[in-house]
């Protein structure tokens, strides 16, 4: 069983986690949201400063959470891609340091191999094959996991990933950033069916729809068109329900996808990765067609949705499990192919 230190910097999260093996021992997670909230978005340049500022307290509470010094330790991982450049050279570099100070193997993890990973960290009797529905603010995609680093995309996003399509649209309705939370909270208290907002199906050059990939971008137009012919009218926006209709409209979309690819491809589980996966809407709308299609479908607890390093550790421990290693000579990405992730390592000598 492998003891993994990681750190994750991709995006607007510090953290720091200790995994061994499935086991969180300890998981710290400094968030940047504050920060970034007034620009509406994430400043790259003050991400990786905020990076560069809280790593060292994040990292010895880390260690302090997880009871052990570096000689329990046997192995350090740091996410490498894709991400934020500057953000994620802070990680890295600091990965390869701890690596070489206190002369263990090191591993550069893929982000969102990572995000596949936290399933398993809330479920460790799970085993591939499985498909999962990767939903975050950067990536809407259906992966079909055969095993540790062999993965095959199967349906992805044509423009908006989920998460910033969220982001968008708190942005039309001025909602704030980020947009998930506050749709969700907001949906709670509205009618989904108030508004009938378009699926943002994909269509083939030979005619029908691609029956796994997605687009948002139609979606984000039709609630801009809706909020402005409400507006030249001088309404009040109806906020809940605009919440409300758009976020069922994502739910079932991704839904319908994900249990069609899971039939199609006879997988009977469907794990759920990234930053949407914290949406109840998602979570109610899966939950009842797995039921009714005898799917099991897993969410990983709220802690583990967003960005955090324990998802990352743990990819990392399998892989130093199979004897799999990092260069010190490996860079970072800002985009990188998941079906590439086996170029981060080498057989350990």
């Amino acid at each position: 069983m492998a003891t993994v230190l990681a750190l994750e910097t991709s995006c607007d999260e510090t953290s720091v986690a200790v995994v061994r093996d499935r086991t969180v021992l300890s998981n710290v997670v400094s968030s940047q949201i504050k920060t970034h909230q007034p620009y509406g978005g994430v400043v790259p340049e003050m991400a990786s400063r905020q990076h560069v500022e809280n790593l060292n307290w994040v990292l010895a509470r880390a260690l302090e959470e997880a009871a052990l010094d570096w000689d329990g330790i046997d192995g350090v991982a740091a996410t490498c891609a894709p991400g934020l450049v500057g953000a994620l050279l802070v990680g890295l570099t600091a990965g390869k340091t701890l690596a070489l100070l206190h002369n263990k193997p090191f591993l550069g993890v893929h982000h969102l191999e990572g995000h596949i990973y936290a399933s398993y960290l809330s479920s460790p009797d799970l085993f591939p094959p499985f498909l999962c529905l990767l939903v975050s603010g950067g990536h809407t995609s259906l992966i079909y996991v055969k095993d540790c680093g062999d993965y095959q995309t199967l349906g992805e996003t044509r423009d908006d990933a989920a998460g910033e399509a969220f982001d968008k649209v708190a942005r039309l309705m001025d909602l704030g950033y980020p947009g998930g939370p506050i749709i969700d909270k907001l949906a709670k208290e509205g009618d989904p069916h108030a508004f009938r907002l378009p699926e943002g199906q994909v269509s083939l050059p030979e005619g029908g729809y691609h029956p796994y990939d997605s687009s948002f971008s139609g979606l984000k137009t039709a609630v801009l068109r809706l909020t402005q012919k409400l507006r030249a009218e001088q309404q009040e926006l109806p906020i809940q329900d605009l919440a409300a209709s758009f976020q069922d409209a994502v739910a079932r979309a991704l839904t319908k996808r994900a249990i069609a690819c899971a039939l199609d491809y006879g997988l009977d589980t469907i794990a759920i990765g990234g930053g949407v996966a914290a949406n109840s809407g998602l979570r109610q709308h899966l939950q009842a067609a797995a039921e009714t299609h005898n799917l099991r479908v897993l969410f990983p607890p709220l802690k583990f949705c967003t960005d955090n390093a324990a998802m990352i550790a743990c990819a990392a421990a399998e892989h130093l499990n199979r004897g799999h290693v990092s260069p010190l000579t490996l860079g970072v990405r800002s985009r990188m192919p998941l079906t590439e992730v086996m170029q981060l390592y080498q057989e350990a000598s």
